[in-house]
Formats: structure tokens, C-alpha cells, sequence
């Protein structure tokens, strides 16, 4: 009896655990009884807010979802223009939950990554329809960010289609048909109850196949310039070089021609002045050629000369 009584407080101390739930901050729950998820008396599914909450033991499961917004960081990938160019995209997305209860069926049970692989997916779709559609330039300018905003709008509201036409949609769903989205599929978040709330591109590149290319077409641009300026800055230098001896040359010509009339001018003055000199005094005259003839005759560095003391020569030196 007492094994009996024991063994049914502990049956129900556990069903009395199992019948409390905690949903934590930033979380919604979905409570799933065999197998269909929990629905208010308007047939519209039951979203649990953060807080303890009570649900039948046993039969009843909870699923706790994130109702924080998401960013899913997509890879680089390769799309190609209007004009048929390739580009090298890099983005991003923010997205959060708007209906817990399409979201959880949608997704196979709340799956975090089936709903990015199936957004992903999506995104891409669009991004490369709208990219297709613009040129290089339209999308480097779009300063407004009208291209991430057109596909974001598109993702959100999409266009009407059925359930089949997706295969990723159209694979088992675990619940019931009842629960299901009525076989119909929006191509759009909404059905996955999914709201977009950003797109974002974080870098646009070329292939390395091109930005190469563009590289050596530049590089072989730049130094074509740089021959050309090099070849213009030389024949410039030349022209100053020739300009400046041109000037050197034509400055020493005028100074010697200069100098040569100075010193025709100086030579014809002395003359004159000898000549005027020995007109007044033929001695003096006599006197100051003799004293040039011994300064140039016994300057150092002159030959040995032998000469007669009574040569006229040495006249001067005898008798002052």
C-alpha cells in the first residue's frame, strides 16, 4: 500500500511539473497536442507571451521560438547586370517572426535552419531578378537603397501560387492537413510567417577574373601617360637646356665683344697718351719704355741674360 501511495505522489508531483511551462524573454511558445497545434475557441492558434504558463501534462508539448529580430549573413555570391556584367554582391538580412504558429508549421517544427534555407533561397531569387534588371552604374549610385527596398517589399508581399510549386515547401509536413497553410503557398515571407525587415548590401565587387583586368588596363594606361609625361618633361628640358646656352652664349659674346672695345678703346688711349708723352718729352718717353723692357726682361722664371755693361740696354741702370 505504502509503495502503491508512493509511487503515485511521485506520478503526480511529475505530471504537476510537466503541467508548467516557462516561456523566457524575447521567446513565444506553441503548444502541440497530439501532434495539431493549440487553438483558442476561434480556431486561431495560441501564441504564448514570456511568463509561466499551464498546458495539459503528457500530451501536450511546447516549442519556445525566438521572436528577436534574426540576421542572416549570406555569402558572397556572383550576379549579373542588365548590360550583362558580372558583379560580386555581398549582403545581408534582418527578419523576425510575424506569425509563430505559420512560422512553426512552415519550417517542420519552429526550424531555425529551414527558414533561413528557405529565405536565403528566396532572397537570392529576388536579389538576382532585380539586379538583372539595372545596370553597373544604377546600382553602384543607388544611393536610396531603392534596389535592397524593392526586394525587400517583394519578399514581404511576393505574388499568389500553390503550395506544390515550391519543393522545399511540398516536402512532409509532421502535422495534420488541418493545421497546414490550406495547400496554398504566397511566394512571400508571409507564408512562412516570416516578416523582412531589412536588406542590406554590404560590398559590390568585380570577379577577380575582371578587377585584374581593369588593373593591367589601368596600370598599362597610367604608365602610358607617364612615358608620354616623361617624354614631354625631356623635350621641355631640352628646350630650356638649349635656352639657357643660347643665353650663356649669346651673355659671353656681348661681354667679350664688350671687352674687346674696352680694350681696344684702353690700348688706343694708351697709345695716345704714349704718343702725347713722347711728343712732350722724348727722353721721359724713352725712360718708361726702358723701365717696361726691364720689368719684362727680369721677371723670375726668364732665361739667363748675358749682357754688355756698357750695353745702351743698361743705360738707365748706370746713371739715374
Amino acid at each position: 500500500m505504502g509503495k502503491v501511495l508512493l509511487a503515485a505522489c511521485l506520478t503526480g508531483l511529475i505530471l504537476l511539473g510537466n503541467a508548467w511551462f516557462i516561456i523566457p524573454e524575447g521567446g513565444r511558445g506553441i503548444v502541440v497536442r497530439f501532434g495539431k497545434v493549440l487553438r483558442d475557441e476561434h480556431n486561431t492558434p495560441v501564441v504564448y507571451s514570456p511568463g509561466i504558463h499551464a498546458k495539459l501534462p503528457l500530451v501536450s508539448t511546447v516549442k519556445v521560438l525566438d521572436a528577436r529580430i534574426q540576421t542572416l549573413d549570406n555569402q558572397a555570391d556572383r550576379f549579373v547586370t542588365k548590360e550583362k556584367k558580372d558583379l560580386i554582391v555581398d549582403s545581408y538580412i534582418k527578419w523576425r517572426i510575424s506569425d509563430f504558429s505559420r512560422y512553426y508549421l512552415a519550417t517542420g517544427g519552429g526550424e531555425l535552419s529551414r527558414a533561413e534555407l528557405l529565405l536565403k533561397r528566396k532572397f537570392s531569387d529576388r536579389l538576382r531578378s532585380e539586379i538583372g534588371r539595372l545596370n553597373v552604374k544604377d546600382i553602384v549610385t543607388d544611393s536610396r537603397g531603392r534596389l535592397t527596398t524593392d526586394v525587400r517589399d517583394t519578399l514581404n508581399k511576393g505574388s499568389a501560387g500553390t503550395l506544390q510549386d515550391d519543393p522545399e515547401m511540398s516536402q512532409t509536413n509532421p502535422l495534420s492537413p488541418a493545421d497546414s497553410l490550406g495547400g496554398l503557398h504566397v511566394n512571400s515571407m508571409a507564408a512562412l510567417g516570416i516578416d523582412v525587415v531589412d536588406v542590406r548590401i554590404k560590398q559590390i565587387n568585380l570577379p577577380t577574373e575582371v578587377s585584374e583586368a581593369i588593373f593591367n588596363r589601368m596600370r598599362a594606361e597610367r604608365e602610358s601617360v607617364a612615358r608620354s609625361q616623361r617624354s614631354q618633361g625631356k623635350e621641355e628640358a631640352e628646350k630650356l637646356r638649349a635656352q639657357a646656352d643660347y643665353g650663356v652664349t649669346k651673355t659671353l659674346s656681348e661681354a667679350q665683344k664688350q671687352a674687346l672695345i674696352l680694350r681696344g678703346e684702353g690700348d688706343a688711349e694708351a697709345a695716345n697718351i704714349f704718343a702725347t708723352t713722347y711728343t712732350q718729352d722724348p727722353q721721359f718717353f724713352a725712360f718708361l719704355r726702358s723701365l717696361s723692357a726691364y720689368e719684362k726682361s727680369f721677371q723670375p722664371g726668364n732665361s739667363l741674360l748675358f749682357l754688355d755693361p756698357n750695353s745702351e740696354f743698361l743705360r738707365f741702370m748706370k746713371t739715374p
